[in-house]
């Protein structure tokens, strides 16, 4: 696809793409990876949902993060996923999905933070969307 074609494509989608990536990472301690990556590069946490044994660090690219999944069996296939932040999360699985992208089960919830969903590329790979709820009016910020 010629670099035109590209960018017409991207264009034309019918749903708004926004600019940050989060790249998750299964970990086996949460708090000690979160210690870790402060150490080692200087990551702090956007935030921590313990409940769910999930932290987003904030990288020093703006609009990157690193997500890190506390889970009990490293082994688990997947264990790197990269997520793709988009503005309607329905808009872009029907259309993906209307091009037979497969994806792994419903959209889910977090309620009042995310929602998510996980789709896999032709070669099975998975990778995420993500549509970052407002949540400002509900904690009282603006």
């Amino acid at each position: 696809m010629s670099e035109q074609a590209a960018t017409q494509t991207a264009q034309t989608l019918p749903f708004e793409k926004t600019r940050n990536i989060v790249i998750s990472v299964n970990v086996s301690d949460l708090d000690r990876s979160i210690a870790w990556w402060g150490e080692m590069l200087g990551f702090e946490p956007g935030y921590v949902m313990k409940e769910y044994g999930w932290c987003e660090l904030t990288t020093s690219i703006e609009g990157v993060g690193l997500g890190l999944g506390q889970v009990e069996d490293l082994n688990v296939s997947g264990g790197v996923t990269p997520t793709f932040g988009v503005s309607d999360i329905e808009a872009a699985r029907e259309h993906m999905e209307s091009r037979g992208v497969k994806f792994d089960g419903d959209t889910h919830e977090i309620e009042g933070q995310v929602k998510l969903c996980t789709f896999y590329d032709p070669d099975g790979n998975p990778f995420m969307l993500a549509e970052v709820l407002d949540v400002k009016e509900e904690r009282g910020t603006s």
